[in-house]
């Protein structure tokens, strides 16, 4: 098979967009710390996780293939309960859950937070304490508020006025009083990607600051004594990788506390300020140390309490993608190469935007290396894309590998243990792939793979 290999400072350098590193690494066998999972290595050449050759995995439970380092993610759980010690640490589900991820962090001491009644029953079937799971949504209908209700969780963020009346009649029918707290769009703009940056007034999320929106809330909220009204709550965006958005967050949100109780009489005694901390996903990309955010957080909600003449409020934050994110790698098995006009090969795998939908979704980069084998070859530049009928079907848009690729290599694909699994679809009617759990040289599947049968279930 001939391909044309672009080693780097080639001549035709000059053909790579400017935003992208004009140079491949220099050794395309190297597992970068910062973005493979904790317990990753090589063995034999081929890429190990949690003591698990890759080769065996895929020999065992097929392609696509998403795999969780259990030791990395349960490790990152104890990483934020050590840091945030007094405070209250909740893991966002829609980062990925299922029933057996949901047992990790019940085991691990930490409260988890929902966006669907869907969420809330995969929790809830492990009985997961319901007092620490707090329910989020900017649509809850009355039955998805009904069932958190009745199942008694620990806190409910109201994102609407509808919410409130929804939440008051459902306290009053089933004698309970849910604590709530108010999502505040605060007016922060996350520098992060359009469709994740979620503070900024022109969105769908909360009820603004700067309208009144949110003080109207608070006036609704303690108008209903069967609600109890126990603090303010802000989610800025996602890959976050510094702390100043924060910190103005904080701020804002303490006036509006200093508003309610010059008002009310009322001092709310929590503060939520969400997650949203950045992962690395390519080398280079900069990342929040967990014990750094931690002190950074407690600095800043301290500094705007004593501000505002205020007892400083609990300090809850909501981790997914950190947590979650780098524990998951996805295997790949190469079907075809193609080489296009000699700029660039076309590595095509058998997944694809139904196992990661992010790349084509808003342009989300990741590192990929040949996993079944090391190799000493010179660098391809290269497209990974997957199997589907869209030309924006690609998984990573340019990355290096090793020019003697060839169909039947596994390829795996690093921190995609967040939004992968989550996002995943059967577009082309493709099924979902399994997700494996490994840890200390054993794997044992946690969610199973679909099969003609899932897919058409359901179809009359």
């Amino acid at each position: 098979m001939s391909r044309f290999v672009h080693p780097a400072g080639d001549r035709h350098a000059e053909v790579l967009p400017e935003d992208r590193p004009p140079h491949a690494p220099a050794d395309l066998n190297v597992l970068d710390p910062a973005i493979w999972p904790r317990t990753s290595g090589r063995s034999d050449g081929a890429v190990t996780i949690g003591g698990v050759d890759v080769r065996d995995l895929v020999a065992e439970y097929g392609t696509p293939l998403y795999v969780v380092d259990e030791e990395d993610f349960r490790s990152r759980c104890r990483d934020y309960r050590a840091a945030f010690t007094d405070g209250e640490v909740h893991y966002a589900g829609k980062a990925f859950l299922c029933r057996e991820v949901a047992r990790w962090i019940m085991q691990e001491g930490l409260g988890l937070d929902v966006c669907s009644a869907g969420e809330l029953a995969v929790a809830l079937s492990v009985g997961f304490p319901p007092e620490r799971i707090t329910m989020h949504g900017n649509n809850k209908s009355l039955a998805e508020l009904e069932r958190a209700v009745e199942a008694g969780v620990g806190h409910v963020v109201v994102d609407s006025f509808e919410e409130i009346a929804r939440l008051g009649f459902l306290a009053d029918k089933h004698g309970r009083r849910p604590k709530v707290m108010i999502r505040v769009t605060v007016g922060v703009e996350a520098h992060t990607h359009e469709f994740i940056a979620t503070a900024h007034d022109d969105q769908k999320f909360g009820l603004s600051l700067n309208s009144g929106a949110a003080a109207e809330a608070a006036r609704r909220i303690l108008a209903l004594p069967q609600l109890e009204l126990v603090g303010l709550h802000s989610h800025i965006g996602s890959q976050i990788t510094d702390t100043a958005g924060f910190e103005v967050a904080a701020s804002r949100l303490a006036k509006l506390l200093v508003q309610i109780k010059e008002e009310h009489g009322v001092v709310l005694p929590e503060l939520d300020l969400g997650g949203g901390y950045g992962i690395a996903y390519v080398e280079g990309d900069e990342t929040l140390d967990v014990k750094e955010i931690a002190d950074s957080l407690r600095e800043i909600v301290a500094k705007v309490a004593r501000s505002a003449d205020l007892p400083v409020p609990t300090l809850t934050v909501e981790p997914g993608r950190s947590i979650a994110g780098t524990a998951g790698v996805t295997l790949y098995e190469v079907g075809t190469i193609k080489d296009v006009e000699g700029l660039r090969t076309y590595v095509s795998v058998d997944g694809g935007m139904s196992d990661n939908i992010r790349t084509a979704l808003y342009g989300a980069d990741y590192t990929a290396r040949l996993a079944s084998r090391e190799s000493d070859a010179e660098p391809m530049l290269s497209r990974l894309v997957g199997k589907h009928c869209e030309s924006g079907d690609m998984v990573i848009r340019d990355l290096w590998l090793p020019g003697d690729l060839a169909p039947g290599d596994l390829i795996a694909v690093a921190a995609t243990g967040a939004y992968c699994r989550s996002l995943a679809n059967n577009y082309n009617y493709l099924p979902k792939p399994a997700v494996v759990a490994v840890k200390d040289g054993t794997s044992r599947v946690i969610v199973q793979r679909e099969n003609e049968d899932d897919l058409l279930r359901g179809q009359l």
